[in-house]
């Protein structure tokens, strides 16, 4: 895991954090348990999901084929463009997607700089461009039959899908995306977890040593 480079606003490095796995893997959960142990005060928290591009200029059938699991369907350049602002300590405005009409929102989110930054998402050590930003990278390994499950679960319940609309995405774009681009990039991962969230052994680890560099960066500018 490497140590924090660039600086905020204060003067304190900013320490990035990425966690990457497949769908319904068990990422927010782990996000969740970071944000936890750490302090949510300390961390700024985005979601590659946020990033989705835009389909209003689609007709709705063809939005609702599109492949969303493919690096493609993300406008990744607006979220590197992001957390290069972040590690210089200035605030962004994250796009808000709204995942039942396939569109962005007017509305953004705005986040403010933080000492950690945590960023989520099935594709992020798929991109060189995302994995440089990245200082500890994390991949959240689940059994494929539990995500489908879970993602199923997920989709009806937050999203308005149907569960025969969930399982043809799935056999159609989720399941060769995941083989072709999300399970290649678990060899640029630091530390692997499996069984996710549950795994609470892997979470004190990866948390304590979370804290241990976040303290060794904050060290220098505390004596500065």
């Amino acid at each position: 895991m490497a140590k924090p480079t660039s600086s905020g606003p204060s003067g304190h490095p900013i320490l990035v954090i990425g966690v990457a796995g497949g769908t319904a893997s068990g990422k927010s959960t782990v996000v969740q348990a970071i944000l936890d142990r750490v302090g949510r005060e300390r961390i700024a928290h985005i979601q590659h999901d946020s990033y989705y591009r835009d389909l209003s200029h689609l007709p709705l059938e063809e939005r609702r084929a599109f492949n969303f699991d493919h690096p493609n369907s993300l406008d990744t350049p607006l979220l590197v463009q992001h957390l290069r602002r972040l590690r210089h300590g200035h605030p962004i405005e994250v796009p808000t997607y709204d995942f039942s009409t396939y569109c962005r929102l007017p509305a953004t989110r705005r986040i403010e700089p933080r000492p950690v930054v945590i960023l989520d998402g099935i594709l992020i050590l798929a991109e060189p461009e995302l994995r440089e930003l990245i200082d500890v990278k994390l991949y959240v390994d689940t059994d494929a039959d539990l995500r489908l499950i879970r993602r199923m679960t997920r989709d009806v319940a937050e999203r308005g899908r149907t569960v025969e609309s969930v399982i043809n995405q799935y056999l159609s774009t989720v399941r060769p995306m995941h083989l072709e681009f999300v399970e290649p990039s678990k060899r640029y991962a630091d530390v692997i977890i499996p069984q996710g969230g549950q795994n609470v052994a892997a979470l004190e680890l990866v948390t304590a040593r979370i804290l241990s560099l976040l303290d060794q960066a904050e060290l220098p500018a505390r004596g500065s």
